[in-house]
């Protein structure tokens, strides 16, 4: 840990040794969770998947715990474009959330965007889902567009829900 009680993070590659440990937190996070088929997809495509776990040194290591470096806190598929970078799928495990992560992730694939010089990220949200939309707009996402039906129905209505298109420039080092 830092001296401010903070701990670091590592962004690892996802492999699919780790798609057990990601689904386990992403069938507990979404109401229409994302498929092993789909990671697996994203994976064979190139999309830049991470796992995010903490980075302790090993005084710090408490095996079994949530600062056992070897649990998975988080994870994000991004998709890389020409010049964008489209953010897919952000889950934190729901044992950490309102703890800061979700914000930390966003300035580090905001960092990544920056270093591939994609001025642009891209992400859809849905209009229902208030934690993450809050985030967003606190982080200076704007949105710039509506996908009608573009989730699957959350209730047994059977109607499809709209995802809201939100956008953020990035500054890029000259």
């Amino acid at each position: 840990m830092s001296s401010e009680g903070v701990v670091e993070l590592s962004f690892l590659p996802m492999q699919e040794v780790d798609l057990d440990e990601v689904l386990a937190i992403e069938n507990v996070s979404h109401i229409h969770p994302w498929t092993r088929g789909n990671f697996q997809d994203s994976l064979t495509a190139g999309h830049w998947a991470y796992c995010i776990r903490p980075q302790l040194d090993q005084s710090n290591h408490q095996p079994g715990t949530y600062l056992d470096s070897s649990v998975l806190w988080a994870y994000c598929i991004l998709y890389p474009g020409v010049d964008e970078l489209h953010l897919l799928n952000i889950t934190v495990a729901p044992k950490l959330l309102k703890r800061g992560l979700g914000s930390r992730m966003m300035a580090a694939i905001e960092g990544v965007a920056a270093q591939q010089k994609m001025p642009r990220i891209i992400l859809e949200v849905r209009p229902t889902n208030e934690p993450a939309l809050a985030l967003y707009q606190k982080l200076g996402y704007e949105q710039i567009g509506i996908r009608k039906n573009y989730y699957p129905a959350t209730t047994s209505n059977g109607q499809r829900e709209d995802a809201l298109v939100m956008s953020k420039s990035i500054k890029l080092a000259l």
